[in-house]
Order: structure tokens, then sequence, then C-alpha cells
């Protein structure tokens, strides 16, 4: 892995293969896999890849929480039940953003099962569900209270130039919810140069 000296991006990035070793080795595989078939032009699948390695996170829930997050109902999900997920951030670019938040940072999501190795979800998912961004919903991260100022409370939410209502037409049907498995074994938000990440 490539790392310039005293760049938080590259720091960040190296904390997420820590935390997720079997999911950026996925993501990188099939970075290497496409490369060759796709003439010199990226694909959807590459974009995808690209998106959850900058601005990806994974939501740790049940089934109601998931449906939550793909109706949009972002006022029940952060105010009457955040208590009933976490959400764990993989995108380096979204941690550097992190570090100064302004309100419109949002994750791209796949969402985990917590009585399994979220990692090993994860990196499962991408290899055998994910062909495309649209696969992947969004989700407002600072609307998760005690993330941003004033997140928590009922009339946050009702800023829909971040707190966006459903558009169906955007979202796939039944993808970004990853398998559990064993224990064992649109464009990119970042640059050209971190897509090898």
């Amino acid at each position: 892995m490539r790392t310039r000296p005293d760049n938080k991006h590259d720091l960040f990035n190296a904390l997420a293969w820590l935390a997720f070793p079997k999911t950026k080795a996925r993501i990188n595989a099939m970075h290497a896999a496409e490369i060759p078939r796709e003439n010199g032009k990226r694909g959807r699948l590459r974009d995808l890849l690209t998106i959850f390695d900058e601005g990806g996170a994974i939501v740790i829930c049940g089934n109601e929480i998931e449906t939550l997050v793909r109706e949009a109902r972002w006022r029940e999900l952060f105010v009457e039940r955040h208590r009933d997920f976490r959400i764990v951030v993989l995108g380096h670019a979204v941690l550097e953003q992190a570090m100064e938040p302004r309100l419109g940072l949002t994750c791209k999501v796949i969402f985990a099962d917590p009585a399994h190795d979220i990692d090993a979800q994860a990196a499962d998912w991408l290899a055998t569900r994910g062909t495309s961004p649209r696969d992947l919903p969004p989700l407002p991260v600072l609307g998760y209270p005690g993330w941003f100022p004033g997140s928590g409370e009922p009339g946050f939410y009702s800023d829909e130039r971040y707190f966006r209502p459903l558009q169906r037409s955007k979202m796939t049907a039944g993808v970004g919810r990853a398998a559990a498995v064993a224990q064992a074994a649109e464009e990119s938000p970042g640059s050209r140069e971190r897509d090898a990440g």
C-alpha cells in the first residue's frame, strides 16, 4: 500500500486496512480483476468499489432498521431507533472529511448482521451481490445523535437538502444486505490517485 508522509487520507486508508482487512483486500482484488476487462474505461462495478472504499459504511442492524434506511424514514431512524443500530465507517475519505464535518456528509452503506463478522459479511456482499453504485443506499451519517450539533432533535431532520425523501427510481430493491458468512475465511467522490486504495 502506498502512503504519503503527513497525509491524513492515506493514514485513514491504512487504518481502514487494519480494521477491515477482508473487505479492503476484496475491493483491491475485484479492481484488479475488472481493469483488464474495461478497455480503459471504468465500469459500474469499479464505480461501486471506489465509492464504497472512499465513502462507505457498514450498518450493523436487523431488518427493521434496513427498511427505515431504504425508505428514507430519517426522523424515525435517528430519533426513535438510533439505539437499535451501529454505523461503522470504512470509507477513508469520509473519515478524513469527518475531521471538519459539514452537514451533507453521507455514506453509501451495506447492512450486516450483528451476530457475525462484519468485515467478512461486507467482503462477501461485494463479491457476490454488488454490481452498481445504485446497489448501495445512502445514509446521512451526521443524523446520528451526537455526531453533529442539533442531531437527535426532531426538527433537525426537516432539511430535505440533506435528509432527502425516498427516490425509488434511484434504488435497487433488495440489495445492500450482506449475508452472514462464517467467521473464517456514479463516479468516485475521490480522485483517481485514490483508486488503488
